[in-house]
């Protein structure tokens, strides 16, 4: 463990960095507020710059994280927790429970980590979601799906990002991806006797919304717009962001998400929400208590002014967050793919003459000699480049995402 001379800035512990493009934002904002320590299996690297001191656990389970904690703690006082990363939210939680600091009481993180649980919780509070069954074997989700009606989302219990989200319309689709949805790895997780997750398909748009809640309050930040790709999965493809989305306002929405953060005892942190815009009104599809991925939050900070790393990390230590919009802008973000399985890379980047004013990143994710898939084979990993854009309308906004998708340039080996 290493520690540098403390400063007057508060001290957060941070539970595993992340991917480099899809966390280092936030990181680098809350290291201008806060000292960082970061609680994480592996030595840091591009992370050392944002950081007071780290501690590298054997991994990163609820004991070694804990015992870190506390040895960070028995020096220095501790102001927050916090963790970004689906499988750690838990062990953040734990940390804030055995220290006193701030934070949602671990019972109910789990209750978002467990999609089963998660629905139960809801079912009992009769708040809308789709209907569902869990199976724990093939006979057992063939006969959830004939009851619920064809066709069904098959999902796994506690897993994140769609791995295994797949819609299936009929036994034999079923009986084709049940093993892999089942056999969906997730670190850190209970042991579950039944651990597919069958629901009823709802066939309509679906947002994500960012939120911060203090106290049992959610202030609703972020609406996040999705496209999906690659049918019968559910692979996150791009989202747009509008600083005026009138889901941030609307009173239907607003009371939905207050009484899903109450049913599930969530108080204090921040959430990422995923509804479906159905005609009856929206219904939930899953909480994730934590910030949301894909780079939404940054879609939000381009398109607001708001800032999503010194949001969350004021609500991990007792603060109030500063939410106030300081920009009304719209911002999208497009994710690229390789053409087929196990595709080797030969060259890749953007095109980038006469580009639109809108256009805010361009960046390739693989170089020559990787090989990635599409799903269902690969799924963040089998990205190989993203592109944003920042403009004043919306239409201007995905002009400029268009015209990186026709910007981009790639080759690959044997063509």
């Amino acid at each position: 463990m290493t520690l540098t001379r403390p400063d007057d800035k508060p001290l957060l512990l941070i539970i595993t960095s992340g991917l480099r493009r899809y966390r280092e934002y936030l990181l680098a904002s809350i290291a201008g507020r806060y000292r960082v320590h970061l609680i994480d299996a592996t030595a840091p690297t591009w992370e050392l710059p944002y950081l007071s001191g780290h501690s590298v656990v054997p991994d990163t389970g609820a004991g070694p994280v804990l015992a870190a904690a506390r040895e960070v703690a028995a020096r220095q006082p501790v102001a927050g927790v916090m963790s970004w990363h689906e499988e750690h939210i838990v062990q953040a939680a734990l940390v804030a429970g055995e220290l006193g600091l701030p934070g949602t009481p671990p019972d109910a993180v789990r209750r978002c980590r467990d999609k089963y649980a998660t629905r139960t919780a809801l079912a009992e509070a009769d708040l809308p979601q789709p209907e569902f069954a869990l199976a724990g074997s093939l006979e057992e989700a063939l006969a959830a799906a004939d009851k619920l009606g064809w066709p069904v989302v098959i999902k796994p219990r506690a897993a994140g990002g769609s791995q295994g989200v797949v819609l299936v319309h009929d036994a034999d689709e079923l009986a084709d991806q049940f093993a892999a949805t089942r056999d969906v790895h997730v670190p850190h997780n209970p042991d579950f006797a039944e651990l597919v997750l069958v629901e009823e398909y709802l066939d309509a748009p679906e947002v994500s919304v960012d939120a911060v809640v203090r106290g049992g309050r959610v202030t609703p930040l972020f609406v996040g717009r999705k496209e999906v790709g690659f049918p019968p999965y559910f692979e996150e493809t791009g989202h747009r962001v509008s600083a005026d989305d009138p889901l941030l306002h609307d009173p239907q929405a607003l009371r939905l998400l207050t009484g899903i953060h109450r049913a599930l005892g969530v108080t204090d942190g921040w959430t990422h929400t995923e509804l479906r815009l159905t005609a009856e009104g929206p219904k939930l599809i899953e909480v994730n208590g934590r910030v949301g991925g894909d780079l939404i939050p940054y879609l939000g900070l381009r398109a607001t002014g708001t800032d999503p790393g010194l949001a969350a990390a004021d609500v991990a230590c007792g603060a109030e967050p500063d939410t106030a919009p300081r920009r009304d802008a719209h911002a999208a973000i497009r994710f690229f793919y390789p053409p087929a399985d196990d595709t080797r890379i030969a060259a890749l980047d953007f095109d980038r003459t006469e580009l639109p004013a809108a256009i805010d990143l361009l960046e390739p994710l693989v170089g020559p000699g990787d090989v990635v898939s599409p799903p269902r084979k690969g799924l963040i990993d089998g990205r190989i480049a993203l592109a944003t854009a920042v403009a004043d309308t919306a239409a201007e906004c995905a002009a400029a995402i268009d015209h990186a998708a026709r910007a981009l340039r790639l080759t690959v080996e044997g063509s």
